[in-house]
């Protein structure tokens, strides 16, 4: 078995029994990179020589000591270039200090080893809107690998990573991670510290892991949670082993499945793939409960008013005068404004900025953003009361498996609906975790489906007892 193929625990069960060193896995990863990724493009950079010197310096003995992680490309990385899939920042900035996430996985001995594509600064949902190049997906190289965490479930499912770290806005981790066929966490919002990451929506981003097994998601997990005082939404609660819920028994685990989720739209052939590993749940003594989410229908709706309303804000700092893309030419200021952030960003964050401008704008914010806000709310309402007769939800990822390149390029509001299931649980502030539960076969090629389980606020301890029984066989 080639080095890059192993899972955290089978690399690190490696270097215990003296088999391989950090610097072979990493070799052997540079390698899988250097034969796959031209195809795949799930990587924007790597370094194997500073890797190797990092690997070199290895303890082994700490819990990720040598295990080389990727790492999506709008998390900073001290030294690295953080280019957030935009032409903005490409080649010209460089990431001057360690996001906290990094510097956890550091100190746990982790190495961090390439920058994972995506979509530009994380708005998308299928990886098609990099700005710098396409990503596809290893499965099938003319299918979308999902977004906008598309690069990082990539390369994990392709064996160029061990795993990878990626960001969940609206489903960004979850999505990709159902589409390539690994394990997707989104932590509870505040779970994971922010600081470090370049913002899409500040109150929706969450940083998590993907992964090729439960057990690694777990471990990831609990390295990179806890409190945080550069971010002021960090929550100061004590952080459970999470690796102790793997394996662990689940009867009466009480499943809610929402009728939202099961209805029209859900293509037949993941619906039976979900309901048969729900099935498998409640064959190990778990008990399915049918609930209602009755403000789905206005989720869309309400995410995308409040998360292009943040972009709006939080893309403004992108003007070309501090860092990243200047234009040539401008006669003033305002000409500078435009021609840089004309020429720098792509179509999406553009169709972005003028929405969220718009819907904050003097007459319309008490119209739009502040009802999205009130709905919000409700939403949020919805989940509390489930959760009042369920510990968890399973559901779908995706209405289908993962569609053609360029199939829903033109038409924005159909890749917007290709989030239907997952932008509820970033509104609710809820986690979830994608496991794989199967494949769907089209024109010969094996395309996964994804369970996606959500959980309480800070229930990620029963997110990974279900997601390990429904993963194992």
């Amino acid at each position: 078995m080639n080095p890059s193929d192993f899972s955290i625990a089978q690399l690190r069960a490696a270097y215990r029994a003296g088999d391989l060193n950090p610097t072979d896995a990493i070799s052997a990863i540079a390698s899988a990179i250097d034969d796959k990724d031209d195809e795949i493009g799930g990587y924007l950079s790597y370094d194997p020589e500073s890797a190797l010197a990092e690997a070199e310096k290895s303890d082994i003995n700490l819990p990720l000591g040598g295990v080389p992680i990727a790492i999506k490309d709008l998390i900073n990385v001290k030294g690295q270039p953080c280019s957030c899939g935009s032409k903005i920042l490409d080649d010209n900035y460089t990431a001057p200090y360690d996001a906290t996430v990094i510097r956890k996985l550091r100190e746990a001995g982790a190495i961090p080893f390439g920058r994972a594509n995506m979509d530009e600064f994380a708005m998308g949902s299928s990886n098609e809107n990099s700005g710098i190049k396409i990503c596809r997906n290893p499965h099938d190289l003319d299918r979308i690998p999902g977004g906008s965490s598309g690069g990082s479930a990539a390369v994990v499912a392709a064996n160029t990573a061990i795993a990878a770290l990626g960001t969940d806005t609206g489903g960004s981790i979850r999505q990709p991670a159902s589409h390539c066929g690994v394990v997707g966490v989104k932590p509870t919002y505040g779970r994971v510290s922010r600081y470090g990451l370049v913002a899409f929506a500040s109150s929706l981003d969450q940083i998590g892991p993907i992964t090729k097994t439960v057990e690694d998601a777990a471990l990831l997990t609990k390295i990179i949670a806890g409190s945080e005082a550069k971010d002021s939404t960090c929550l100061d609660e004590p952080v459970p082993d999470y690796t102790e819920a793997v394996g662990k028994d689940i009867a009466g685990l009480k499943i809610g499945l929402p009728k939202e989720y099961f209805s029209e739209g859900l293509d037949p052939r993941v619906k039976e793939h979900v309901q048969a590993a729900i099935r498998k749940l409640e064959s190990q003594g778990a008990e399915t409960v049918e609930i209602s989410l009755p403000n789905t229908e206005f989720a869309v709706a309400t995410y995308y008013i409040i998360a292009t309303a943040e972009a709006s804000a939080n893309l403004a700092r992108f003007d070309g005068v501090r860092y990243g893309h200047r234009a040539d030419g401008p006669t003033d200021l305002i000409s500078h404004y435009k021609k840089t952030r004309a020429e720098g960003f792509g179509p999406e964050v553009k169709r972005r900025i003028i929405l969220g401008t718009y819907v904050l704008s003097s007459g319309y914010s008490d119209k739009f953003y502040a009802k999205a806000q009130k709905v919000r709310t409700l939403i949020r309402n919805d989940f509390t009361t489930a959760f009042e007769k369920v510990d968890v939800i399973a559901s779908p990822i995706a209405p289908t498996p993962a569609f053609k390149i360029g199939e829903k390029a033109t038409d924005p509001l159909a890749m917007y609906l290709a989030d239907i299931y997952t932008i509820s649980a970033n509104l609710a502030g809820i986690c979830g975790i994608s496991v794989p539960c199967g494949t769907v076969v089209e024109e010969g090629k094996q395309l996964p489906v994804g369970l996606q389980i959500l959980g309480k606020p800070l229930g990620e301890f029963d997110l990974f007892r279900a997601a390990s029984a429904a993963e194992n066989e």
